[in-house]
């Protein structure tokens, strides 16, 4: 894990934090989350149908995109910081699908860090990569401020 000192944050702007462990996409995980939101799309849940008629079940984009946080929680460490809250996201894009059996792990890079609002938000372009696979399942911008 990276470790960089609150005042300091500016400095990591422009470089890549770090990258994650592989995590496993199980059935499970899709069905909780499908659970979780009420989206049972037979692509997500009907492992019979996904599997004959698109060769297996596919996790949900916004499953992919839930995963920012966890996936990034071992990447950076700054200390100096009382608080941090998610403020959101400028763009998201999903640009393959992740079949249910894929590991995925991401790739976080810091694009800015400016004050706001008495702490300092923090822009992360969060590449979520899939094993095996050229196309990335997730690139996604996302926002949140830390405050010492």
């Amino acid at each position: 894990m990276r470790e960089v000192a609150y005042a300091d944050i500016k400095s990591l702007v422009g470089q890549e934090i770090g990258v994650s462990d592989w995590v496993e996409i199980t059935q499970e995980r899709v069905n909780q989350f499908a659970e979780a939101t009420g989206d049972h799309q037979w692509i997500h849940v009907d492992v019979e149908r996904a599997t004959k008629e698109i060769g297996g079940p596919i996790a949900h984009g916004y499953l992919t995109l839930s995963l920012i946080p966890f996936l990034g929680a071992k990447l950076l460490r700054i200390t100096g910081v009382t608080r941090g809250i998610n403020y959101g996201s400028d763009k998201v894009r999903f640009t393959n699908m992740v079949r249910v059996g894929k590991r995925v792990r991401m790739r976080q890079k810091l694009l800015a860090a400016d004050a706001k609002s008495g702490g300092i938000q923090l822009k992360n372009e969060c590449t979520i990569e899939i094993e095996g696979e050229d196309r990335p399942a997730c690139v996604a911008e996302t926002i949140s401020v830390v405050y010492g």
